[in-house]
């Protein structure tokens, strides 16, 4: 059955086409597996709340009739300013408009948010841009520019709040600039989701083609339940697809985790035990409850552009297993450095078991894709990813490791973990503490950073190492815990290209020194594996061994071997002393421009100049053997093999190869 909704309908209907409902959730209420709720063009000013969910063979579809053009919104305009004095507008809001949640009394907490200083849910939005939320009037009287933004002039911008008791209204107070607020275009975030079912378990549904944005989010950490603009809480078999997604508080889709409602952000509100230890509880209690294959995850996110969220683009912790995440557009996330914690990144995925990230672009991000514990079976692949760094110089702020962002942060994971024909071009391509990682057939022109660091709880007088846990493969069981000793990484195949270094990165580079979390190396290369052994020297430690020895012996936590081979190294990126079957070319002027035209990015490079067949030949699973701990191969989610013979742009490689994403020389291509 189809039922048919158009916001500007004359009165609700029945849901024929004749007569539409004016409302989405007027259909949500009733679509049962098979049905599609046809959304004409318009303003949806609505939380949706799927009452049913499909099943495989039969999935509820939500399309949007034009792509784009049904926009499902959080906000609510208000065109009621009056003017303080100046620049400075004020505006009182009925507290009943928001219901059972005021975005402007709830503050944004969770576990790993770094609260700097007190900010709400809530949000003003002037013509569709956020402003920023300042703790004083004095603030929005005199706004200072805030230095760490990345459009620092739009940081004077500011709005501040507070209730009125006696009349029961929200206050608000904004600074804009010299434009009128009841002429522009002024809205305030009302809701806290968009498009998120409320109960658990409602999969197989499809949203596709619409505009989405302007939720009042609340802080996603993995130890909580996770909050989402959109999300598919806790269920199965869900596709969002060709949508614009934007402007939620913290985080634009969610994968994540359901509500654990005596272990929800537990670090922060007992303390007595490290957020480490109530993580690992919430990943057995979750096995305990039903986290399975069978119930959980398969999700498919697909053809979206999502930005100028302020934590994630997509946050998921155990929710997303198994998933799918191609051909995404993802910019432009935490650019206002107004929130800061340990859970940002235009991705942020816990246990992305069996997930492939496919052929997304990237890019001006706090930090590209981060991978936090049990990427076991992930594989990010054809991607492109850029300026995903601090915009700023050097600042004292900026000091704390988890600020300086990269392409991709895998932590404390024991793999196996799979980055293949990428383009990395951020001023740091890979954070690597973590082990069980294959790197192969990238363009990589920048740095590996925390190689054997970043691995502990950052205790200052005591061992506080974090033990993670790995899984059978394939599945979601635990399989064991087990800390990080580094190593068992694989880097094949892959051009590394050493950029100028930005003066203000080398600055914060020198004053990362003896940082525990991150050396911040601007290197390119495999030399931060200078002093890692190789299989042989390995090996060589348990010769003639049998069991138990007379002494005790430290070769069951030494740092694991490194293989390497047919990698290129241009323009001063430095190989480690162990690389095996390399080309150097130190001199070399290489270009790597990007450009954008119409909505397409072009790569302009004379990378073929330095290009021979030299590489190592063609790698597959057999070549790359299995990761340490979970002892698995580095193969498919299915446990096919992996035979590393498509490039980039999906084109064959030959038997004969060259090294880098690309199987042919190119001087100019289309990259995304």
């Amino acid at each position: 059955m189809i039922y048919y909704v158009n916001a500007n309908a004359g009165k609700s209907g029945d849901g024929s086409s004749s007569y539409p409902f004016k409302a989405i959730q007027e259909a949500a209420e009733r679509a049962q597996p098979g049905d599609v709720v046809q959304v004409a063009p318009g303003i949806y000013h609505e939380y949706v709340n799927p009452k049913y969910g499909g099943k495989e063979d039969a999935r509820i579809v939500y399309r949007s009739e034009i792509p784009g053009a049904a926009v499902i919104t959080g906000a609510e305009r208000v065109d009621f300013w009056e003017q303080v004095e100046g620049n400075v507008w004020k505006a009182c809001i009925p507290n009943g408009l928001f219901g059972n949640y005021n975005p402007y009394t709830t503050l944004i907490s969770g576990d790993w948010f770094i609260a700097s200083f007190i900010a709400h849910t809530g949000e003003v939005y002037l013509n569709g841009r956020s402003m920023y939320e300042v703790t004083s009037l004095r603030e929005v009287e005199e706004p200072k520019v805030y230095e760490l933004s990345w459009d620092p002039d739009f940081t004077v911008y500011t709005w501040y709040t507070e209730q009125d008791s006696v009349k029961d209204e929200t206050i608000l107070y904004a600074n804009f600039q010299g434009n009128d607020p009841n002429v522009e275009n002024v809205e305030i975030s009302v809701r806290r989701r968009c498009f998120f079912p409320d109960q658990e378990g409602r999969g197989y549904i499809t949203l596709s083609g619409f505009t989405i944005k302007q939720a009042a989010t609340q802080w996603a950490p993995p130890t909580a339940f996770q909050d989402g603009m959109i999300g598919p809480h806790w269920s199965k078999g869900w596709i969002i697809e060709d949508c614009e997604i934007s402007e939620s508080k913290c985080s634009g889709i969610s994968l994540g985790k359901y509500l654990m409602p005596d272990n929800d952000n537990k670090w922060l509100h007992w303390k007595l035990k490290d957020g480490t230890q109530t993580e690992r509880q919430v990943i057995c209690r979750a096995q305990a409850e039903g986290w399975s294959k069978d119930t959980v995850g398969s999700h498919i996110i697909r053809r979206c552009n999502i930005h100028d969220c302020g934590q994630t683009g997509i946050v998921g912790h155990m929710g997303g297993v198994f998933s799918l995440i191609e051909d995404n557009h993802i910019h432009h996330i935490n650019n206002k450095q107004n929130l800061a914690g340990a859970e940002i990144g235009g991705i942020k995925m816990h246990a992305a078991i069996d997930v492939i990230y496919r052929r997304n672009h990237i890019h001006n991000c706090t930090r590209g894709i981060w991978l936090d514990w049990q990427a076991q079976g992930t594989r990010v692949k054809q991607n492109l990813l850029h300026d995903n760094t601090l915009p700023v110089t050097t600042t004292t702020e900026a000091e704390n490791g988890t600020r300086v962002g990269e392409d991709v942060f895998i932590e404390v994971s024991h793999g196996p973990t799979l980055i293949d024909n990428n383009i990395l071009l951020s001023d740091c391509a890979v954070r690597l503490c973590c082990q069980g990682v294959s790197i192969v057939h990238n363009l990589i022109a920048g740095s590996f950073v925390a190689v054997g660091q970043g691995v502990g709880n950052g205790a200052p007088g005591l061992a506080s190492p974090r033990y993670t846990p790995y899984h059978f493969p394939h599945r979601t069981e635990v399989a064991d815990f087990m800390t990080i000793l580094h190593g068992d990484c694989r880097f094949f195949n892959n051009i590394f290209v050493q950029k100028p270094i930005r003066p203000g990165m080398a600055e914060l580079s020198r004053m990362f020194e003896g940082n525990t979390w991150a050396d911040l190396n601007m290197i390119v290369g495999t030399e931060p594996y200078n002093d890692y052994p190789t299989e042989e020297e390995y090996l060589a430690l348990f010769e003639g061994y049998c069991g138990m020895g007379p002494a005790p012996t430290d070769r069951y936590y030494v740092k694991l071997p490194v293989w390497t081979g047919g990698n290129l190294f241009l323009a001063g990126a430095k190989p480690c002393k162990r690389e095996q079957a390399y080309q150097e070319a130190k001199n070399a002027d290489v270009k790597l421009v990007l450009r954008e035209e119409e909505g397409r990015v072009f790569l302009t490079t004379n990378l073929g100049e330095y290009l021979e067949e030299n590489s190592v030949g063609v790698i597959s699973t057999k070549t790359l053997g299995k990761a340490f701990e979970p002892e698995q191969y580095f193969e498919n989610p299915d446990g096919s093999e992996i035979i590393f013979n498509e490039d980039y742009f999906g084109e064959h490689r030959a038997a004969r190869t060259i090294p880098g994403p690309f199987a042919g020389k190119i001087a100019e291509a289309q990259v995304f």
